[in-house]
């Protein structure tokens, strides 16, 4: 019997906003999206924490019995600027600051990500799709948006249209409990407002200008698809219209996510994803990490020990710790003396494990480990609780000492 028969699982979902029992909607079967990196840059230490954690999660579940396909996108396209300007897609900036070609910008900073994610032992997902592996099917999506009367065309970008989908009596806001006066309220003067019919629509295809390099063909002219879209075409063609588990980082719950459901719902008629889970904040010394105020580290920094906040490196394995000590949805920091002590709590369940291995097993029979079992059981099947988990190895480590103490 697999485990996850007889060990039940809780988690948090963002939607409900609390815990619910866990049935995957394929019995033994769980399709997991998580919404991967934006390679334009150096993936930073505040997403390996996000990769981390559902790496956490994935081998649990693999741990449990379930038989898991794991989808984690590559977005190598259509990401613009919090601004809002084409001009300014963060692809093509990068590729004029490096003098580089939009794809080799891409290729650089994907092998980045995949050398860092090695270096802390993650598995890999078991698909990893690319925005622009995948236009033909954003496209397609689109024109299902337009044809159901979600979305409009104007000047060759087309937008979705929130008003006529609350109209319909669905709910833009409900994973991130906001209302569309609030959002209305809020609204800037961004870069194509003028072409959409209210202020929160938001763009599934843009309209590429002269000067913009990565552009496809399409029926409303040559462009290129919005951020939002890609995740909605990538999570259905591999798992279908809905699925198990949507994960990322907190800061992907507005708008990015928001508007997945949108598209979803709109295009399929049900909710696209049963349970929506999200990874907080990582700071550093109490502090938001930040390039612009210094306060930023790299993930390979740390890990070499080149730079100026640490007094020396760390091994992989002590920075996961570290992460795991934390329970997923909380707020990290890390400083020197966090990681310092980290180390050293890492090192004592290594010596305890190098000792177990030489206890006979006839020196440990009096000890009964159900109820310790059960506890680590308990605390992961209480939405994936690895500080109480841990709490619970170091319990294991006292034991182990009091034998060896025994066997001396």
């Amino acid at each position: 019997m697999p485990l996850y028969q007889t060990h039940p699982l809780q988690v948090y979902n963002s939607l409900s906003g609390k815990k619910e029992n866990f049935k995957s909607i394929h019995e033994g079967q769980i399709g997991m999206y998580v919404c991967g990196p934006t390679v334009y840059s150096n993936v930073h230490l505040g997403n390996v924490r996000t990769f981390m954690s559902f790496d956490m999660i994935y081998r649990y579940l693999l741990h449990l019995g379930y038989k898991v396909r794991y989808v984690r996108n590559i977005t190598d396209a259509g990401h613009l600027t919090d601004d809002g300007d084409v001009e300014n897609d963060r692809f093509v900036k990068q590729s004029r600051l490096e003098k580089l070609e939009p794809m080799e910008i891409v290729q650089k900073y994907t092998v980045d990500f995949h050398k860092v994610l090695e270096k802390f032992n993650l598995l890999p997902p078991t698909i990893e799709p690319t925005a622009t592996g995948h236009i033909i099917e954003q496209i397609e999506l689109t024109k299902k948006l337009i044809e159901k009367g979600f979305a409009y065309e104007s000047n060759g970008s087309v937008y979705f249209d929130v008003f006529e989908y609350n109209k319909k009596g669905m709910n833009y806001g409900e994973l991130s409990n906001r209302n569309i006066e609030e959002l209305f309220a809020n609204t800037r003067d961004l870069d194509g407002q003028n072409e959409k019919k209210n202020p929160q629509d938001f763009a599934l295809w843009k309209n590429a200008s002269p000067a913009h390099i990565m552009r496809w063909n399409s029926p409303w002219g040559e462009g290129f698809p919005g951020w939002h879209l890609e995740c909605t075409a990538m999570s259905t063609k591999y798992l279908g219209e809905t699925f198990d588990i949507h994960g990322g980082g907190l800061d992907l719950k507005f708008p990015h996510h928001e508007c997945e459901i949108a598209q979803g719902t709109a295009c399929n008629g049900h909710k696209p994803v049963n349970y929506w889970m999200h990874t907080n904040m990582l700071t550093m010394n109490g502090l938001r990490m930040s390039k612009s105020t210094g306060n930023y580290i790299l993930p390979m920094e740390l890990l070499d020990g080149e730079n100026d906040f640490f007094e020396k490196a760390f091994d992989p394995s002590v920075v996961r710790f570290c992460f795991m000590q934390a329970h997923y949805r909380g707020v990290l920091d890390i400083s020197n003396e966090a990681m310092m002590a980290s180390e050293k709590g890492y090192n004592r369940l290594m010596e305890a494990m190098d000792i177990l291995s030489k206890i006979e097993a006839s020196n440990s029979s009096s000890v009964d480990i159900t109820t310790w079992k059960k506890a680590c059981y308990d605390a992961m099947n209480d939405d994936f609780n690895t500080t109480i988990l841990i709490a619970q190895l170091f319990e294991a480590v006292r034991i182990i000492n009091v034998l060896n103490d025994k066997k001396e």
